[in-house]
């Protein structure tokens, strides 16, 4: 199957950020994509970039709502899954959300971002609250597809709740900056997660230079053996193409040996079955 990971820049023209999206989801599907993501907030400034001085409520967008509603068209008239990330309004209550469209246009549901930081340049408790979805995974037509939300990559039990819900594929949204971390640190913690959970990570960033952030790109893919299948350059607009084989999950050394020899009595699961959506 082949996946695609659309890197791009936003600017502060949100229908125009959407036109392209579209264009690059045209692109990617005739390229023969058969799942396309796209960034944390993809459409939009950055907006935790800077500290909120009065109401976001005029931000954010439902679920389902004109965007949303965009993509699905999309993705029926070209037969693809896709995952996007927008900034949720859900009567008066706003989230980093990402909902997950299957190939015949309806939404399958939406995760929410669960862990919610706050530092300079990252002031995202002003906008968001805690995601109350849980790690759901969704049944598209190409695979059971789970989403960890940028912060959300760096708690493990988190990651595992998507293996242990079926995920063979997690879909990680970013917004990762130039220089935020020691070179290689972010993409070898995928690779670790991929390898230790059985699954292929598709970690989307976004790229660009922003009044006070500038967005690193380097978009990546890795498998569940932990290596890299495929890179996006540093600070360039791109569409990453890979090619991955979901049998590849259930051969893993995951599957085979590190989640059946589990000892969850010992250590109480983060969270339990009856996780799968859709």
């Amino acid at each position: 199957m082949r996946i695609a990971l659309i890197q791009q820049h936003a600017t502060d023209n949100k229908q125009e950020n959407v036109r392209r999206g579209l264009a690059a989801l045209e692109q990617a599907a005739s390229r023969g994509a058969r799942l396309v993501c796209f960034a944390e907030l993809a459409f939009e400034p950055f907006y935790p970039q800077r500290p909120a001085a009065q109401s976001t409520s005029a931000l954010a967008e439902p679920i389902p709502g004109p965007t949303t509603e965009a993509f699905s068209r999309a993705a029926k008239r070209l037969g693809i899954v896709v995952v996007i990330n927008l900034y949720e309004e859900d009567r008066g209550r706003r989230f980093d959300c990402s909902p997950v469209i299957d190939a015949g246009g309806e939404i399958l549901g939406k995760t929410r971002m669960v862990h919610i930081t706050d530092y300079e340049g990252f002031h995202e408790r002003d906008y968001y609250e805690p995601g109350d979805s849980g790690a759901p995974v969704y049944e598209t037509a190409v695979g059971r597809v789970g989403v960890a939300i940028c912060y959300d990559r760096h708690y493990p039990e988190y990651m595992r709740a998507l293996a242990l819900g079926g995920a063979e594929l997690v879909i990680v949204p970013q917004a990762g900056t130039v220089d935020e971390w020691p070179e290689g640190l972010y993409e070898a913690e995928m690779r670790v997660a991929a390898f230790q959970n059985g699954y292929f990570v598709a970690l989307c960033n976004r790229v660009g230079r922003e009044p006070r952030l500038e967005f690193a790109g380097e978009s990546f893919v890795c498998a569940p053996d932990g290596r890299l299948v495929a890179r996006a350059d540093r600070g360039m607009e791109r569409i990453l193409l890979a090619n991955i084989d979901l049998g590849a999950v259930a051969s893993s050394h995951a599957r085979r040996l590190f989640l059946r020899d589990r000892r969850p009595e010992l250590y109480p699961a983060w969270i339990g079955p009856g996780n799968r959506a859709g």
